[in-house]
C-alpha cells in the first residue's frame, strides 16, 4: 500500500505546482506606447495673409484657418495638418465695397479657386528638418508637406520658424505657391502668351502664423 501511495502523492504534487510555475514564466504583453498629445490649432490666434501680383497691379489680404493640429514629440513639431476656409478670403487693400465684392467674387469663381466646389484648402506636414546653425530669430526649420488646392495635391517645402513652449506650439513663415501647378491658369502668360500686360503672375505668397494649444 505504501508503495502505491507514495508515487500517487508525488504525482499530485507535481501536477499541483506545474501550472503555477508555467504562469510565472509567461511574459506579460508589452504596454502600447503612449502617443504624444496633439496641439489643437487656435483659429482666433492664428493668421494667414496672401499677396498676388499682375503686370500692372497687385492685391493683398487675408484668409482664415478653420481647423488643424500640430503634432509634437518631446519639444519639437514633427507633423500636423491645417485647413483654410477659402470662403473667408478678403482683399484688405480694396476699400470700396463694390470693387471688393467683384474681386473676391472672381477669385472665388472657377477661374481661380472654385470655392463652391472646393470650400477648403489643406496642408499636411510630412517632415520638419532643423536648419543647423540658425540664428535665434531666424527660420530654424524646413517644412515639407502636401498642399491641396482646388482638389489638386502638390508636395512643397519652405523655411519657417517653429517652436514649442509649454502648452503652445507655433510655426511662422512665408511660402511662395505656383498656382498653375494646382490648375489655376487664368491670366497666366505661361499658357496665354498673347495676354500682354493683362497677365497675372503665376506665383502668389502666403504669410502664416500658426498657433496651436495642447489638447
Amino acid at each position: 500500500m505504501k508503495k502505491i501511495l507514495l508515487p500517487a502523492l508525488f504525482a499530485m504534487a507535481v501536477i499541483g505546482v506545474a501550472p503555477a510555475a508555467s504562469a510565472a514564466n509567461v511574459t506579460p504583453p508589452a504596454k502600447a506606447a503612449k502617443a504624444d498629445p496633439a496641439y489643437k490649432l487656435q483659429p482666433q490666434l492664428s493668421t494667414l495673409g496672401w499677396e498676388g501680383k499682375a503686370v500692372t497691379h497687385g492685391h493683398n489680404g487675408t484668409m482664415n484657418f478653420s481647423d488643424g493640429e500640430l503634432l509634437v514629440k518631446g519639444n519639437a513639431i514633427v507633423g500636423g495638418t491645417v485647413t483654410v476656409d477659402m470662403k473667408s478670403m478678403k482683399a484688405t487693400d480694396i476699400k470700396d465695397a463694390e470693387s471688393h465684392g467683384k474681386f473676391v467674387g472672381h477669385m472665388s469663381s472657377d477661374d481661380f479657386f472654385g470655392v463652391t466646389t472646393y470650400p477648403t484648402s489643406t496642408f499636411k506636414i510630412v517632415s520638419v528638418t532643423p536648419i543647423k546653425g540658425a540664428a535665434k530669430d531666424a527660420d530654424n526649420a524646413t517644412i515639407a508637406g502636401d498642399m491641396t488646392i482646388k482638389g489638386v495635391t502638390q508636395r512643397i517645402s519652405f523655411p519657417a520658424k517653429v517652436g514649442v513652449k509649454g502648452d503652445l506650439a507655433s510655426a511662422t513663415g512665408k511660402v511662395t505657391i505656383d498656382r498653375t501647378k494646382f490648375g489655376l491658369k487664368y491670366g497666366s502668360k505661361s499658357f496665354f502668351e498673347s495676354i500682354g500686360d493683362k497677365a497675372i503672375y503665376d506665383t502668389f505668397d502666403l504669410t502664416f502664423n500658426v498657433i496651436a494649444k495642447k489638447a
